[in-house]
């Protein structure tokens, strides 16, 4: 029923926003058709865990709760539009994404290359631009006294995940220092607070809870986002696509300086093949000979190890937090999937 709710709200906003751009032309409806179809399906993790700290902590107002959740769902995916066009991916769940369809449609239409490029790009941006004010247009309807507080997490979580993002990009390009402990802070800011510890703070601000149970969700959520985005990083390698919904080439093609390239890179196994690694035109055989040398390195070894003791840890931490059963459950199973997961 939750999940009805939240896909009616979410269904409601977009017509209205696409009634209102009809008036201003087709292209521009357009854009806003597929923002929509972008929100459609997914894993709506985010929301859900709105939802779950909400209601386990004795929240009531049901109507608050789903128009935060709703909110979160198009926070991720303006952030998805954006991390697409920093990326220079064309492609997300398996099909083209917003920019990517633009871009399509516009040489399908005799547009040159370089400029049904800038169209996809543009559209991309401004897609992520428009959901980025939805989410406070969202959270401003919302008729309790804690919606102030929802405004200053998302305020805060993509204050964090900015940051994340521009060391993320810096690290690929080779404009910051990217040690171990850099790429973990970068993992922990750019994922894990507006995946995981801003929604779950959210739905808590929204139920009541106090600083102790704020204090403790953002601790967990830091530690699940970090969990979450260390298996992230292992299946933009070795994933497979038609799980993952894209292309294991990606990360090798940019450069993305993970914890799993930081274990690699002073083994000899990986000295062999680094002029590889960043090489926009990577075709699938220099792909494999990079995945060789960091099963070779121990790299693929160890990065499993640390997601197993970080699975650990953030179960540990779970058990002892200052929160309801239901809530510790629902955690302790979502720590697990995040761990486990393929897609």
């Amino acid at each position: 029923m939750a999940h009805d709710a939240l896909s009616a709200m979410l269904e409601t906003f977009f017509a209205e926003r696409q009634a209102r751009a009809e008036e201003l032309g087709p292209a521009y409806a357009a854009l806003w058709r597929r923002m929509a179809e972008a929100v459609r399906g997914g894993k709506r993790l985010r929301p859900r865990l709105v939802l779950t700290a909400h209601a386990e902590l004795g929240g009531i107002d049901e109507a608050a709760a789903h128009t935060a959740a709703a909110a979160f769902e198009l926070l991720h995916t303006a952030l998805l539009f954006h991390d697409d066009l920093l990326d220079g991916d064309l492609v997300r769940r398996g099909r083209p994404n917003l920019a990517g369809t633009f871009t399509a449609e516009a040489m399908d239409a005799g547009t040159s290359a370089d400029a049904a490029t800038a169209w996809g790009q543009a559209s991309g941006l401004l897609a992520g631009d428009l959901l980025l004010s939805a989410v406070h247009a969202l959270v401003a309807r919302i008729e309790s006294p804690a919606r102030v507080a929802v405004h200053e997490i998302i305020d805060d979580c993509l204050f964090l995940t900015s940051a994340g993002e521009h060391a993320d990009i810096g690290f690929a390009h080779d404009t910051m220092p990217a040690e171990a402990a850099d790429i973990v802070r970068m993992m922990e800011q750019k994922t894990a607070s507006y995946s995981f510890a801003a929604p779950l703070r959210a739905g808590a601000a929204l139920a009541g809870a106090g600083p102790l149970v704020d204090a403790s969700l953002q601790r967990i959520g830091t530690q699940m986002g970090f969990l979450y985005q260390l298996r992230d990083d292992v299946l933009g390698v070795f994933g497979v696509e038609s799980r993952t919904g894209k292309t294991a080439l990606g990360d090798l093609r940019e450069g993305k300086r993970t914890l799993l390239i930081a274990f690699a890179e002073d083994q000899a196994a990986w000295r062999e093949v680094r002029h590889l690694f960043g090489r926009r035109s990577l075709e699938e055989e220099g792909a494999a000979l990079l995945r060789n040398a960091l099963v070779a390195s121990g790299a693929a070894a160890e990065i499993e190890r640390v997601i197993a003791e970080q699975c650990a840890i953030t179960r540990a931490e779970i058990a002892d937090a200052p929160l309801p059963d239901g809530l510790r459950e629902e955690l302790d199973a979502l720590t697990v999937r995040c761990a486990e997961r393929d897609a």
